[in-house]
């Protein structure tokens, strides 16, 4: 296959770890209305799991440290970078002055070895979180991330939980020992995204928690990852969900896991019946991987707030919203935008081709289209005899499109495999953490508190309604979500120059950096996110809409959303549309994009103007 971004020498990141002082713990610091705070951007060994790679910290951890602030305040963080290359600090979530906002478009790049301060308001309780918007698949896979935890000004916000625990999820990609390797010029992995092969919780591949029979713990869930959508469950356990992104749900409701996309927070109370040994788990329709043990002891917390959390308690504010929202739901939206992906991988010169889908590999037609199972763009290769081999096991061949006997993989076209330039990575595997099929755990776990059990898997829908307020759908890639990379080799090969990831104005036909909205302060914006099943390859996008306001998730494919919560991020699934109600409040230039880091470094994204009130 002619690869238009083949494997060249080009400059990569540096890798080595001589010299570098190991990791630390992550640090939580108090700090009031006025007070000020030196964060600085370095390099560190840490070791994960067999494995001492180069990692990039928020003052020598990962994650960075959690900054814990009272709802209101306004705090001064330095911000001083020994990193790789020029950086900016964005405060996601935070609804701040929009010079502080940590785009290219609101501040000069901090250049390596300079400093900049920022001022960081905290208006909404939750919690929010810290990154890079410059090179952000490189920054986040290599531990730029922490958490900022958000004390709420009414003491009755939340309900009584025994303690809180704050958890980033994220996984990274270890090959040969290090992180694999990044390009200086240019962002791979375009197509799907850097899916890691190592699961990190609170940055460690192995992470052990404890807990108190009775006892009720506060998790704040945020998902830092490049790409991997995140299912958590607690089996043993019981979860009630209570919030996301900026605040409290209209209504408090127990679950049996959440969804968490890229850049998007959950916050659940979780209550510990009994003794024993429990598992923090991410769930796929198909595999089950272990994040995190859990031992709970015999002894009984004080106070006790079992009964508190038999209580499902509706937020009156929220409540409130409800009745005030009504009115947009059948008006038509003033912007709608589309998700659309186009792809050219080039096409062989002076031979017959046929097109073949690289995740159906057994999808093959003799004209350019669409594959009839996920609706990827057919990409173009010699007809010759194909032989197909795993990449992950080489040795391994067939002349059809089977499985690999030893790990399950698909097996893909020889040719594609070897212009993929080798290091075939197994997604399944990790550090301490088992994974294994789905099937070993139905009757409980993944499919939230529907309950649709094994009748929805019968019919291909792996029940994830109701998880954090999103319905079911029925597309055929469970549910409209990638839940694994399942063309490794093809994925690598991506880069801006043969995939193109484009937010489209439908009104204008404008595209990416081309949009040219401006709203005022006050306004309420009705924005339609239409993720188009026509496109070169359809996958689910979470959408961020950074400090100019929050918004309300109104409808998905015209199903009013049962429950209402603050959002800045919004996961939009394969083939499906999503209605949401900006609510805008800063003046500025913000910007509006994709959080899969790959697809933000393609060009996902635009800014628009917020002027003063009218």
């Amino acid at each position: 296959m002619h690869n238009p971004s083949s494997h060249s020498q080009t400059m990569e990141f540096p890798r080595e770890t001589e010299g570098l002082p190991e990791a630390g713990s992550t640090e939580l610091v108090d700090l009031a209305d006025g007070d000020e705070f030196e964060l600085e951007i370095k390099p560190v060994k840490k070791r994960i799991g067999d494995a001492t790679v180069r990692m990039l910290t928020y003052n020598g951890s990962v994650p960075g440290p959690t900054l814990k602030v009272r709802q209101g305040a306004t705090i001064t963080v330095h911000v001083t970078n020994h990193g790789d290359l020029d950086a900016t600090v964005h405060w996601h979530g935070l609804r701040l002055e929009n010079r502080y906002d940590g785009t290219h478009e609101t501040q000069a790049p901090v250049a390596v070895g300079e400093s900049f301060t920022y001022q960081v308001h905290v208006p909404d309780p939750g919690a929010h979180w810290y990154h890079p918007h410059i090179r952000e698949d490189y920054g986040q896979e290599l531990g730029l991330y922490g958490n900022i935890l958000v004390t709420p000004s009414d003491p009755d916000y939340w309900p009584p939980a025994n303690r809180e625990l704050l958890l980033t999820l994220d996984d990274i990609l270890i090959e040969d020992g290090q992180i694999a390797a990044f390009r200086e010029s240019e962002t791979t992995h375009v197509a799907m995204g850097r899916f890691g092969n190592v699961m990190l919780v609170a940055g460690e591949p192995d992470l052990s928690l404890e807990a108190k029979r009775g006892e009720v713990v506060r998790f704040y869930f945020t998902n830092t990852a490049n790409t991997r959508v995140f299912n958590v469950t607690v089996p043993g356990a019981q979860m009630k969900l209570v919030g996301a992104d900026a605040g409290h749900y209209e209504h408090e409701e127990l679950v049996e896991g959440v969804l968490l996309a890229p850049s998007e927070r959950v916050v659940v109370d979780v209550l510990f019946p009994d003794a024993g040994e429990l598992e923090l788990e991410h769930r796929t329709p198909e595999r089950t991987y272990r994040l995190a043990s859990i031992a709970v002891t015999d002894e009984q917390p004080e106070p006790s707030y079992a009964d508190d959390f038999a209580h499902l308690r509706t937020n009156r504010d929220m409540a409130e919203l409800r009745e005030r929202i009504e009115p947009f739901l059948k008006v038509p939206p003033d912007k709608t935008l589309s998700f659309v992906a186009e792809m050219d991988m080039g096409v062989p010169e002076g031979v017959p081709v046929v097109y073949v889908c690289p995740m159906h590999p057994e999808v093959v037609s003799d004209e350019p289209g669409s594959c009839a199972k996920c609706g990827m763009k057919l990409l173009a290769q010699a007809a010759e005899e194909t032989t197909y081999m795993c990449p992950m096991h080489p040795e391994v061949t067939s002349d059809k499109p089977d499985r690999c006997p030893k790990c399950g993989m698909k097996l893909l076209s020889a040719k594609l495999v070897e212009a993929g330039g080798g290091h075939g990575h197994e997604h399944h595997q990790g550090h301490g953490h088992h994974s294994h099929d789905h099937e070993d755990h139905q009757g409980h776990g993944h499919h939230g508190h529907d309950d649709a059990g094994e009748a929805g898997e019968e019919h291909g829908q792996h029940g994830h309604h109701h998880q954090h307020g999103e319905p079911e759908h029925g597309h055929d890639t469970a549910q409209g979500i990638e839940w694994e990379d399942d063309m490794v080799e093809v994925n690598r090969m991506t880069t801006p120059a043969n995939m193109r990831w484009k937010l489209v104005d439908r009104e204008t036909g404008a595209e990416n950096a081309q949009i040219d909205w401006t709203f005022h302060v006050g306004d309420q914006v009705k924005l339609r996110l239409v993720n188009e099943m026509d496109s070169d390859h359809p996958m689910p996008h979470p959408f961020h809409v950074h400090g100019a306001g929050r918004f309300l998730i109104l409808a998905r494919d015209d199903v009013v959303e049962p429950n209402l919560v603050w959002k800045d991020t919004v996961l939009v699934r394969t083939g499906e549309t999503v209605d949401i109600l900006l609510d805008v409040t800063n003046p500025g230039r913000w910007m509006a994009h994709c959080h899969i880091a790959e697809h933000h470094e393609s060009g996902m994204m635009f800014s628009f103007n917020v002027a003063p009130a009218v």
